[in-house]
C-alpha cells in the first residue's frame, strides 16, 4: 500500500493561510499600511476602486526595498521583523510573522514598485497567484509602491461571499479609523474612485481624533495621563454626556497596535455605572506602553487579541486613571470668596445680646377638645362621622349609598360586573385576549410610569408601555417601507448635521430606506447633511441622534440584505420614538395603546425578542394569599 500523506504545494498552502490572514480587502489594507509604518514612513497614500475589489494601491515614502529583498518579501514566513523565537518577547514592530504578503499573492495580482534611497533605480515586481511573471528595474521614487488588483480572483467561493461595496468600504474606514488614531505622526490620504476621503496631516491625538470624528467631539474629551512602572496610560476619555446608546467610539491600543480586551473594556465601563443611564455606552481612545515581554500578541492570525502578564494591577490602574479623570471633571466649582463689592451681611458681633425672637403661645389650646383655642373650628359629631364612613363605598361625589347595598363578598370567578363590560372593536391574532376584553370591561392603571395594568376575566395584563408602543410604530414603519407611502412632515428650520466620513458612506447605503420613511435629506458636501422632512409623528425626538443611532444600527453587522436592514431601521426609529418610560397617558391613550397592541399579528415580543405582556392569573394571585 502506498504512503497517503505527502506535502501541499506552497500555491495551496498560501492560499490556506490566506484564509486566515486575509479576510475582506479591509485586511489588506491593514497588512500594506502596518508594514509601512513598520517601514518608518511619515506619508502613506491608500487609493481604492470598488471598495478594493478591483484595485486597493498603498503608496509610502518609507526605507523601501533592494531587488533581492522585493522578491524573498513574498515567500511565506520571510520578514525582517525576528529571526529567532526569542524575538516574539521582545516586539516593537507591528508585523513579525511573515505571512501578509505571501498571502496577499496568493489570492490577487499584486505589483510592487519599490527603491531604497542609496540605490539610483527601483525594481518593480509582478506577481500572480503567487507565481513570479516578471521583474525589472523602473525608475520610482524612495519607499513602496504596493497595488494589489483583483481580490480572490483565483477563489470565487470567497469573492462570491464578498459583500456590497458600501458594506467593504465601510469596514475599509473602520480599519483605517484605528491605523490613523494610534499613527498620528504619519501623514494618511484616502481616494475612492477618484473622490478623496481622507487628508489627515501628521498631528497629535487629539487633533487626529477630530479629523476622524468631527469637531463636536473636541469639548467631550478628557484626558489620560498616568505612568507606572508596569503601565503608561495615555489618551482620552469621553464625559458622561458624550455617551451613546449605539456606535460608541471605543478604542484600546497597546503598544501602538489595535487590540480588543473585554477585561479592560469593564475597567472603563464601570467607572461611568453612575454617570450614564443604563445601556449607553463611553467614548474611550486609551494607548497602554508596557515592555514587550509581558505581553503576548501571537495569539490571533488578526493580532487584535492580546495576553497580559498583569492583566489584574494593570486593570486597577486604568480604573483609577480613568475615576480620576471623570472626578476631575464632575467636580463641583469652587467657591469663591472674594469679598470686593460683596454686600453687606449683618452679623452679631461676639459677647453682643440679641433679644430671642417674641412668641405668643395660647397655652390653654387643646386641639383634641373643642372650644380650647381663642380660634373658632367647627364642631364635628366624630361618631355620626364614622358610621357614615362604615356605609359609604367607592361613589361619585355626592352619591350616597345605603349600607345595605354592599355585597358581603365579591365574587370574580365570572369576570368583572356586568356594568365595567364593553365591546372591543376588531379582531387581530389574539382573538382569545379581545373575547376576554370583551368580559372584563374598559379599566386601565398606569403603574410606575412604566406599565399599564388591565384587568381582563382571567386576571391581570402587566404592558410594558414603552415595549408596546415601539412594536405598534415598528408595523406601522414596515408597511411604510412595504408602500413607500409613510406620511411625513416638513420642518420649519432644516437642521444641519455634519457626519464622519464613514458615517456618510452608510448613510448613502440606507438613503432609499430613509426616504421611505418619511426623511427628507440634501446633501451640502464636505459630509454635511440637511433634514428637511421626518416621519410625521415623531415629535420632540432629536433627530440628528436619531439618524446617528440608525446609521450605527445599519453599520454594526454585515447583513447587507434590504429586508434586514429595512427592519432594523424601522425598530431604531421606534424604539425613539415612543412613547418614554416615566410619561404619564390617559385612560383613552391607555385604551387605544392595548386595542392596537393586540391587533397586531406577534404582540407579545418585541422584533428584538423582548416581552411586551405578561398575565398574572386570578388563581396565582389567589395561591400568594393562601
Amino acid at each position: 500500500m502506498s504512503d497517503v500523506i505527502h506535502l501541499l504545494p506552497d500555491s495551496v498552502a498560501n492560499q490556506i493561510a490566506a484564509g486566515e490572514v486575509i479576510q475582506r480587502p479591509a485586511s489588506v489594507i491593514k497588512e500594506l499600511v502596518e508594514n509601512a509604518v513598520d517601514a518608518g514612513a511619515t506619508a502613506i497614500q491608500i487609493i481604492l476602486k470598488d471598495a478594493g475589489r478591483t484595485l486597493i494601491q498603498v503608496i509610502d515614502n518609507g526605507r523601501g526595498m533592494s531587488p533581492t529583498d522585493a522578491r524573498l518579501a513574498f515567500e511565506r514566513h520571510a520578514t525582517s521583523k525576528i529571526r529567532s523565537a526569542d524575538d516574539l518577547f521582545s516586539l516593537r514592530t507591528m508585523g513579525f510573522r511573515g505571512e501578509a504578503l505571501a498571502s496577499i499573492a496568493a489570492i490577487s495580482q499584486v505589483e510592487l514598485r519599490t527603491r531604497r534611497s542609496e540605490d539610483e533605480v527601483g525594481t518593480c515586481v509582478r506577481i500572480s497567484a503567487s507565481r513570479c511573471e516578471g521583474q525589472e528595474s523602473v525608475s520610482t521614487p524612495v519607499g513602496s509602491n504596493f497595488a494589489v488588483k483583483n481580490i480572490f480572483f483565483n477563489v470565487p467561493a470567497r469573492r462570491k461571499f464578498l459583500k456590497s461595496n458600501q458594506v467593504e468600504l465601510n469596514n475599509i474606514l473602520n480599519e483605517f479609523e484605528r491605523m490613523a488614531l494610534i499613527n498620528t505622526q504619519v501623514a494618511f490620504t484616502v481616494v475612492h474612485n477618484d473622490a478623496e476621503l481622507f487628508d489627515l496631516p501628521a498631528s497629535n491625538l487629539r487633533q487626529r481624533i477630530v479629523a476622524l470624528f468631527g469637531k463636536s467631539l473636541n469639548q467631550q474629551l478628557l484626558s489620560l495621563d498616568t505612568d507606572t512602572s508596569l503601565v503608561k496610560i495615555s489618551g482620552y476619555v469621553g464625559t458622561p454626556e458624550s455617551a451613546r446608546k449605539r456606535g460608541a467610539l471605543q478604542y484600546f491600543f497597546v503598544n501602538g497596535r489595535y487590540m480588543r480586551h473585554p477585561y479592560f473594556h469593564k475597567a472603563v465601563s464601570i467607572c461611568y455605572e453612575q454617570l450614564i443611564p443604563v445601556g449607553e455606552m463611553p467614548n474611550y481612545f486609551i494607548n497602554l506602553m508596557v515592555e514587550p515581554e509581558t505581553i503576548d500578541v501571537n495569539i490571533h492570525p488578526t493580532k487584535t487579541e492580546i495576553k497580559f502578564e498583569n492583566e489584574q494591577p494593570i486593570w486597577q490602574i486604568l480604573s483609577a486613571s480613568v475615576k480620576e479623570s471623570l472626578g476631575k471633571f464632575t467636580m463641583a466649582p469652587t467657591i469663591d470668596f472674594d469679598m470686593d463689592d460683596a454686600p453687606e451681611i449683618p452679623v452679631s458681633k461676639p459677647g453682643a445680646h440679641v433679644a430671642p425672637p417674641t412668641v405668643q403661645v395660647d397655652r390653654s389650646y387643646n386641639p383634641f377638645r373643642s372650644g380650647s383655642s381663642s380660634v373658632k373650628r367647627p364642631d364635628y359629631d366624630w361618631q355620626q362621622l364614622y358610621s357614615n364612613f362604615n356605609n359609604t363605598k367607592d361613589e361619585p361625589a355626592g352619591a350616597s349609598v345605603s349600607g345595605d347595598e354592599i355585597p358581603s363578598k365579591v365574587d370574580f370567578s365570572g369576570g368583572y360586573p356586568s356594568d365595567f363590560s364593553a365591546d372591543v372593536e376588531g379582531q387581530g391574532a389574539f382573538p382569545e385576549f379581545e373575547s376576554k376584553l370583551n368580559q372584563s370591561g374598559r379599566s386601565a392603571w398606569q403603574l410606575k410610569g412604566k406599565y399599564i395594568v388591565f384587568p381582563t376575566a382571567d386576571g391581570l395584563l402587566f404592558i410594558e408601555q414603552h415595549r408596546a408602543h415601539a412594536t405598534i410604530l415598528f408595523e406601522r414603519f414596515m408597511e411604510g417601507l412595504s408602500s413607500r407611502e409613510m406620511a411625513s412632515q416638513r420642518v420649519l428650520f432644516p437642521e444641519i448635521m455634519q457626519l464622519t466620513v464613514s458615517q456618510s458612506t452608510v448613510l448613502h447605503g440606507i438613503w432609499d430606506e430613509l426616504s421611505s420613511l418619511g426623511f427628507d435629506l440634501a446633501d451640502m458636501g464636505q459630509n454635511s447633511y440637511s433634514i428637511n422632512a421626518v416621519p410625521a409623528g415623531i415629535d420632540g425626538v432629536d433627530v440628528c441622534d436619531l439618524i446617528g443611532q440608525m446609521l450605527a444600527t445599519a453599520s454594526e453587522k454585515e447583513h447587507d440584505a434590504k429586508s434586514v436592514l429595512q427592519k432594523r431601521i424601522a425598530w431604531t426609529l421606534a424604539e425613539a420614538a415612543a412613547v418614554p418610560v416615566g410619561q404619564t397617558l390617559s385612560k383613552e391613550e391607555m385604551l387605544s395603546m392595548i386595542d392596537d397592541l393586540l391587533s397586531l399579528k406577534s404582540p407579545a415580543y418585541t422584533p428584538d425578542g423582548k416581552t411586551v405582556f405578561v398575565t398574572i392569573s386570578y388563581d396565582e394571585l389567589q395561591k400568594r394569599f393562601n
